[in-house]
Formats: C-alpha cells, structure tokens, sequence
C-alpha cells in the first residue's frame, strides 16, 4: 500500500509540474506576443530589434520543441521533491518575509550564473549540436523560450538541485524561480526593445537586446538577463554588433551553417 501511495505521489507531483509549466508557458508568451505585437506597436512605443522574417514553420517548429521540454520541466519536478523525500534537503518551513526576499535575490543572482555556465558549454564544439537547433531560430518569438533540445531542457532544468542540497529554502522561493526565469525567458527572446529611451544596451535590465544580439550573432552575450558575467568573462557584445548582419538581410538558416 505504501508502495502505490508513493506512486501515486509521483505521477501526481509529474502531472501538477507538466501543468505548472504548460501554463507559465502559454500564458506569459501569450501576453507578450500581445504586448510586443499589438499594444506597444500601437502605442507607438518600442521597437522591433530584428525586422527579418522568421523561418519557414518557425512557430510550429517552436512549439513542438516547446511541448518537450514542458514535459521535461514538468516531470523533472519529481527530482527536488525526491531531494525532500529522502531527507537530502528540506524546507523552511517558517520563513521571514526578509528571509524570502533574499532567497529569491540569490536565486536570481545563481539563475544567471548557472545559465551562462550551462550556456557556455552547449557552445563548446561537442555540445553544440545539442543547441543549434535552438538558434534555428535567428529571429526569435515569445514561443522561443522552450524551443530546447531535451539535453538542454535537462541541463538548463536542474537549476534548483544544488541550492536545495546546501540551504533550507521556503517554498515560496523555489516556487518563484520558474516565474522570474520565464519572465526574463520572454523578454529575452521578445524581440522587441521595451526601454527604447535607455542607453544603447547599457542598462541591466535590456535583456531583451542582449540576448536578441546572441541569436542574430550565435557567438558572445551567453548571459540569461543581466550581463555581470558576460562582463566578468570578457564575452559581452557590442550594442552594434548584429547591425552589419541585420542590414543585410541574412537569412534565417545562416547561423547554422557558420556555426
């Protein structure tokens, strides 16, 4: 009887997960598709970063590959709750407020750092074709996000594992890490500059042209949203670097092929 309470508990847990992030997923990609392709552009505020057209069944290409990794995401929550389970990491159960807010701080800060380090290596020569068909898309959407190899969904995933097994974190901190990190995700991939009055792409929080000049280069701005350890690595982008290339009009598959 323990045994299928137990099993129970797993598939519950994988279910809850896959729905988790079916709906971070389709919902905050749903609002930034009409943010940055209805509302702003009618507000006349903003701007598109890279005009190009997408590929050819770009978004049926996205949101197949998307599907996966929700699945992936969603399933992988077994992993931090068999961490509890077995008695490798536990739950503050009686977090401060304080406690919390720096929680998920350091959780932001070590989000950036496990995604430029997990980045980086899907750019290595042995990795990279794990990753290239994330670059397919040259001129990315909000439906981008997800649009990973299962590889790279596992790698990228597994962001709260070791955090858990050093700290007691509150629920509520690991719980707010998927939704900062698909926020960031969208505006990363948005393709859209939703600070057009800030300078060039000197502002922390243009992500959005940062990692708009990582798809349209391949090479350079591995960071997730804050550019502290592309500065520390020496692998930022210039503001300008995609202009050339933009005004030339590659085409969408080039990345690939220079790759």
């Amino acid at each position: 009887m323990r045994d299928f309470i137990l099993t129970c508990q797993w598939y519950t847990i994988m279910g809850v997960g896959v729905v988790f992030f079916a709906c971070l997923y389709f919902v905050f990609g749903s609002l930034n598709w009409l943010l940055s392709r209805r509302i702003l552009p009618a507000f006349g505020y903003g701007r598109v970063l890279d005009p190009r057209p997408l590929a050819p069944q770009q978004l049926r290409r996205e949101l197949g590959e998307s599907a996966v990794t929700i699945f992936l995401f969603g399933t992988g929550m077994v992993f931090p709750w068999g961490l509890l389970q077995l008695g490798w990491a536990r739950l503050a159960e009686q977090a401060s407020g304080w406690q919390i807010g720096f929680e998920i701080l350091f959780m932001v800060v070590w989000n950036e750092v496990h995604f430029y380090l997990s980045h980086r290596l899907l750019h290595v020569s042995w990795l990279k074709r794990f990753h290239l068909p994330h670059h397919r898309s040259v001129v990315t959407t909000p439906w981008t996000c997800y649009s990973f190899t299962p590889l790279e969904a596992m790698m990228l995933g597994n962001v709260l594992l070791l955090p858990m097994l050093l700290h007691d974190f509150s629920i509520y901190s690991l719980a707010f890490v998927p939704v900062f990190s698909i926020v960031f995700n969208n505006i990363g991939h948005s393709n859209y500059d939703y600070l057009p009055d800030a300078d060039r792409d000197r502002w922390w929080l243009n992500g959005a042209r940062r990692h708009h000049l990582h798809h349209a280069c391949y090479r350079g701005n591995y960071g997730f949203m804050f550019p502290f350890m592309d500065r520390l690595f020496a692998t930022e982008l210039a503001p300008d670097a995609a202009e050339a290339r933009i005004a030339r009009g590659a085409k969408p598959d080039e990345k690939q092929n220079a790759a």
